[in-house]
């Protein structure tokens, strides 16, 4: 399980909807909390259908880590024409390495974790996510989709 607000939701919801293309970031924060969400831009030759991190950004905030900054705990990106499930794409790009995966379509935000034989296209888990802002917490249903904000 992993810790993200609604209100961080949101904002990666109202980020999507105001691009055609995939919008891309990086999560950051300490163990399973997510304290923030970093946009990258996405610098994909074909950024409608793909997305690949500003390798500078990623790099920056790696080297802000080990300075004592928030730890990249894993990323972010949009599927403007497509379901919040990664897609056979996603998974021929994703290194197993436990990272998070938090994939925006619409109005759905769900979470996942890049792993060896994954039960989605061989390479992902869904990861429940739970509020961590003021007021009561959601268990959301497999796949890490969660309530929004009212």
């Amino acid at each position: 399980m992993v810790d993200i607000s609604i209100r961080l939701r949101d904002e990666l919801i109202a980020a999507a909807a105001g691009s055609a293309d995939e919008v891309c970031g990086l999560l950051l924060g300490r163990g399973e909390h997510v304290e923030r969400a970093l946009p990258c831009r996405n610098v994909a030759a074909t950024p409608a259908t793909r997305f690949e991190l500003d390798p500078a950004a990623l790099l920056a905030a790696h080297r802000a880590a080990r300075a004592g900054a928030p730890a990249v705990l894993g990323h972010y990106h949009s599927h403007p024409s497509g379901d919040a499930s990664p897609s056979p794409r996603d998974a021929a790009d994703a290194i197993p390495d436990g990272s998070l995966w938090l994939i925006v379509a619409g109005e759905a935000v769900t979470a996942w974790r890049a792993v060896e034989d994954g039960a989605l296209h061989g390479r992902f888990v869904p990861v429940a996510m739970r509020d961590d802002g003021c007021g009561a917490g959601h268990e959301p249903p497999q796949g890490g989709d969660a309530p929004r904000a009212e």
